[in-house]
């Protein structure tokens, strides 16, 4: 397990009605039977409040994503879910540090096309900040869908795994891990999160518009296509588990945030901005 720095990443709450160390072996995203040694502290992101954007890469959109305020599970609304997907590379002699070492220099080609992932110049490291550009379920079964700008921060990254925070106004408010370990002398590609839905608008479109399903898509899609760059066919094996059943009506306001709802706005401004920015070009030209 992960030894983390204190104050990071944020504790639950008191009265959030879920243990600590529940909290602290979801983190860790790795096996019981994993490797024991111990993480450097330079694996870890500084601990920040908020998301600070120096740098926005090329095709990505700078929407959702600076000044937003980091959300653990603790700050969402919908009930907390462990989700784990691995896939087993039988036959690959690549050691899990060669598996993520491919995974992190082509993780954005390893995404469905509905789930665009902008790495930074820097690539995946701590404190670095991963843009994305998806598209949601309208409706179950519609090919057209809702449009999302956001993006998600490195927590954490070694030779073997990297962690991912959502910011405020992400559809989940918690963790991704992504993970290369070896399992009875087989490398498995996994990845795991622990997360609820952000708001009440995202919990409908979880149960009800297809998002859950589209969700456990992109990450078989993922695993299935990390496999495939090494020649390997294999199936992906999943786990759900309900850590936290409840709702926590109290963070309804996240809503404010939503980064759906200002997504399309800001899609539906485009014209405006297009005109404003042609008004201006004479009056600098004067």
């Amino acid at each position: 397990m992960p030894t983390r720095p204190p104050r990071w990443p944020p504790r639950p709450s008191a009265g959030s009605g879920w243990a600590e160390a529940q909290t602290s072996e979801a983190m860790s995203a790795k096996p019981p039977q994993g490797d024991q040694q111990q993480r450097s502290r330079a694996s870890w992101a500084a601990p920040v409040d908020r998301l600070k954007v120096s740098e926005v890469p090329a095709g990505a959109t700078n929407l959702n994503v600076d000044g937003r305020d980091l959300a653990s599970p603790m700050q969402g609304f919908g009930p907390v879910w462990k989700k784990t997907y691995k896939i087993r590379l039988t036959g690959l002699p690549a050691t899990p540090a060669e598996v993520m070492r491919a995974w992190k220099e082509n993780f954005p080609k390893f995404q469905p096309p509905e789930n665009q992932f902008y790495p930074p110049m820097a690539g995946v490291k701590p404190g670095e900040v991963l843009f994305i550009s998806a598209t949601l379920p309208a409706f179950p079964g519609l090919k057209v869908g809702i449009p999302v700008s956001a993006g998600v921060m490195v927590m954490y990254a070694d030779d073997e795994l990297f962690t991912v925070m959502t910011p405020a106004g992400f559809p989940e408010a918690g963790w991704n891990t992504f993970s290369a370990y070896e399992e009875d002398g087989v490398t498995v590609a996994q990845v795991q999160s622990m997360a609820r839905s952000a708001d009440p608008i995202y919990e409908f479109g979880f149960r009800f518009m297809g998002g859950a399903k589209q969700q456990e898509k992109i990450w078989a899609y993922v695993l299935l296509h990390v496999a495939q760059h090494f020649g390997v066919q294999s199936e992906v094996v999943t786990n759900f588990e309900c850590l936290d059943p409840s709702l926590q009506w109290g963070q309804s306001r996240n809503v404010w945030h939503n980064a759906i709802i200002r997504t399309t706005f800001y899609k539906l401004g485009a014209p405006f901005r297009w005109l404003a920015a042609r008004f201006k070009k004479p009056a600098a030209a004067a």
